[in-house]
């Protein structure tokens, strides 16, 4: 194949392209279920709707669990920056679809359910409404999450292909365009009677954005390409399945950590002081001083 046949196989290339990106500059309709992430349906009782075939699954529910966030978190705070909001929400409907726990309400919430009891308190709710006491579900376990990291374009390949012609120009700008998002994720739980953490697992996600023509055609086309950017959000979401995935792995098959003499009993390593057998003082050496015998007329 001589330059020439390759110099215009080359340009029907570019402009194929080029075609593809402005015609995907044109509208369509919304759809339905058309823009959603790696968590998807809904979830009723024990049933899950459309959900993941990524989303680890229980046979046996293990539970009853609530999920909190630490909002004064650094990693809450720089959620702002990506028009990002709470986790808890994507998080419930995951846990739920799974049937590993059953979720029960300690978020904002909360407050309405202490608010309708009040009403019910105060007389004015209407007879038959059924609200008193002894009727809440206790939490037997709370999951925490925490974002590690979240990186937008974190890596990126050189136009290395520059020196093969217009092909290789092409092909070269579009590794140049490549740009990888990653996030890193964390969830623990805690049984709430004891405060002893059960499971802890950490989770990832990455992605590649592209950018065809940033600037293959600068005179023409330079505004018809871009990034087509996989929202943050997106990638946090895959990292928190990922992270509840490895942890459902874990407590499917969870035994309990052992020490000797019990939890919080004083452990095995000691200090001084302490209450350990290993941080008790020595015991003091036998007296070789006879005891005195008791003279006193009884």
């Amino acid at each position: 194949m001589n330059s020439k046949t390759i110099q215009n196989q080359g340009k029907y290339f570019a402009a194929a392209i080029a075609a593809l990106t402005l015609a995907g500059c044109a509208g369509t309709e919304p759809k339905l279920g058309g823009g959603g992430t790696v968590a998807t349906g809904a979830a009723g009782g024990a049933n899950a709707a459309n959900a993941s075939s990524q989303l680890e699954k229980c046979d046996k529910t293990l539970g009853t669990l609530g999920v909190v966030e630490d909002q004064s978190a650094p990693w809450y705070h720089a959620l702002s920056q990506y028009k990002l909001g709470s986790t808890v929400p994507v998080l419930r409907m995951m846990i739920q679809q799974s049937n590993c726990f059953v979720v029960v309400e300690r978020g904002a919430a909360l407050k309405n359910m202490n608010m309708e009891r009040d009403i019910q308190q105060s007389g004015e709710m209407r007879a038959g409404s059924n609200f008193g006491k002894g009727q809440m579900v206790a939490a037997d376990y709370t999951m925490s999450p925490t974002i590690n990291f979240s990186q937008k374009g974190t890596s990126g390949m050189g136009g290395a292909l520059g020196g093969f012609g217009l092909i290789g120009s092409v092909a070269g700008m579009v590794a140049g365009g490549i740009k990888a998002n990653e996030a890193s994720t964390t969830l623990l739980m805690i049984d709430n009677r004891s405060g002893v953490q059960l499971a802890a697992a950490e989770g990832s996600a990455k992605n590649f954005d592209f950018n065809v023509f940033g600037g293959v055609f600068a005179g023409g086309f330079a505004g018809a390409g871009g990034y087509s950017n996989t929202p943050e959000g997106k990638i946090l979401i895959a990292a928190f399945m990922d992270s509840y995935n490895q942890l459902v792995k874990a407590v499917r098959n969870y035994k309990a950590q052992e020490v000797a003499g019990g939890l919080g009993t004083g452990g095995a390593l000691g200090v001084q002081g302490g209450s350990t057998p290993a941080s008790q003082p020595a015991a003091a050496p036998a007296s070789k001083t006879p005891a005195k015998k008791d003279t006193k007329k009884k």
